[in-house]
């Protein structure tokens, strides 16, 4: 068959560790045998962040507002370790939080379902879909380590040099202390982004933060949402008989647990970084869950929620075999390559995309997985297969699907 056609590139972010693997394999075997690939490629490992003062990742956000798709490995974030290791100039901050907030966006994170794999929540039968805040807070804090008693203040000066002064703390002895922020306007594309998901889906939103602590900071976020809700989507709302409403996220993580799922869940940039992973790890795997950044000026950035598997790295590395899930690796492909299509207007890339995930679901229902799904699977006898046997019974089952179409 002739391989599909691209007219405009994807913005390539490749990656750190086992994942960097994987997205190798993937290509090879899933993408350039069936199209003519075009991306624009950007190396955000870690070594290649290191060596150009982490431009690259500004760089590679800065692609992504030009051409409007991305797809992105995972990344490392480096910690103390990461530095002696890699032989680091500095800590480098998050790839993905530079990029969030360069793009000022909102990520969208939904689990793959899959007969075979079921949610460790009983009564969850339908996704539940994170929309998670991506600028700010604690991923764009400023901490200092307090080393003796002293006074530590907030300061606020504007343009006129005028000085609004909040105390912290007393310090008697040595501490820490952190210094978050967020601003209106991404506050704002936050609570649109949110609005307008809910809508396309179809589904329930609700909203969660600790508003009765955090009186001004959480308490703003509040307002902002119910003031956009009420201006412009309570009548789109019902009219699509949705709902949105607020709750504390102490009751809402008590509300999710007892519902059927089929909503969508807004959360501060921290409290959807955890929940993410929560619905994901209960509903079967870190490794089985969508995540699409989605900017208000239309730009899109798909990556597959986890991290770069490094147990995995350090055994291939010895020549050990692993059995590591490309799945949402391969889904964030598959979502770069469906929003290209369909910006595009190259219906067959989009269809090719659909049938690259279709033959993924196929193939662990048909037993065939690796050794993360095998462990929790009610599925009788799996075949646990290696990282690269399962994306080549992937493609026999993509090509099987596709003759027959």
């Amino acid at each position: 068959m002739e391989k599909i056609q691209m007219k405009t590139p994807l913005v390539e972010m490749d990656g750190d560790e086992m994942t960097h693997i994987l997205w190798k394999m993937i290509k090879e075997e899933l993408l350039i045998p069936f199209i003519d690939l075009k991306t624009e490629y950007y190396d955000l490992g870690l070594i290649c962040r290191n060596e150009t003062n982490d431009k690259v990742t500004l760089d590679s956000a800065e692609a992504t507002k030009k051409y409007g798709v991305a797809v992105k490995c995972a990344t490392i974030t480096p910690n103390a370790a990461r530095m002696k290791e890699y032989q680091l100039k500095e800590m480098w901050k998050s790839p993905n939080g530079t990029i969030r907030a360069a793009l000022d966006g909102t990520v969208f994170r939904s689990p793959i379902l899959v007969s075979g794999i079921e949610p460790c929540v009983r009564n969850w039968k339908k996704p539940i879909t994170i929309a998670r805040h991506a600028y700010g807070d604690v991923y764009k804090a400023s901490e200092m380590k307090i080393p003796k008693a002293g006074k530590t203040e907030l300061v606020y000066t504007d343009e006129f040099g005028n000085e609004t002064r909040e105390l912290l703390h007393d310090f008697t002895d040595a501490g820490i202390i952190q210094g978050q922020h967020n601003t209106k306007k991404s506050i704002e594309s936050f609570a649109r982004s949110c609005f307008n998901y809910a809508l396309d889906a179809r589904q329930d939103l609700w909203f969660a933060t600790k508003d009765t602590i955090s009186k001004k900071y959480d308490h703003t976020f509040k307002d902002i949402f119910q003031y956009i809700y009420e201006k412009e989507y309570v009548e789109r709302f019902k009219a699509a008989d949705i709902e949105y409403f607020y709750t504390l996220i102490d009751d809402a993580v008590a509300r999710v647990m007892k519902s059927e799922g089929g909503f969508i869940w807004a959360c501060k940039n921290y409290d959807g970084d955890v929940m993410s992973d929560m619905v994901s790890s209960a509903f079967g795997s870190l490794a089985m869950m969508t995540s699409v950044l989605v900017s208000p000026k239309g730009h899109f950035e798909y990556e597959a929620a986890h991290g770069t598997v490094q147990r995995h790295y350090y055994k291939c590395l010895k020549g050990e075999e692993t059995s590591t899930n490309s799945v949402a690796t391969i889904f964030a492909w598959t979502g770069a390559l469906r929003k290209r299509g369909e910006l595009d207007s190259i219906a067959e890339l989009a269809g090719f995309a659909d049938f690259l995930e279709k033959a993924c679901v196929e193939t662990i229902e048909s037993g065939r997985m690796t050794k993360d799904l095998a462990l929790i699977t009610t599925i009788p006898n799996p075949s646990v297969l290696s990282s690269m046997d399962f994306i080549k019974a992937v493609r026999k089952t993509l090509e099987q699907d596709m003759e027959k179409a």
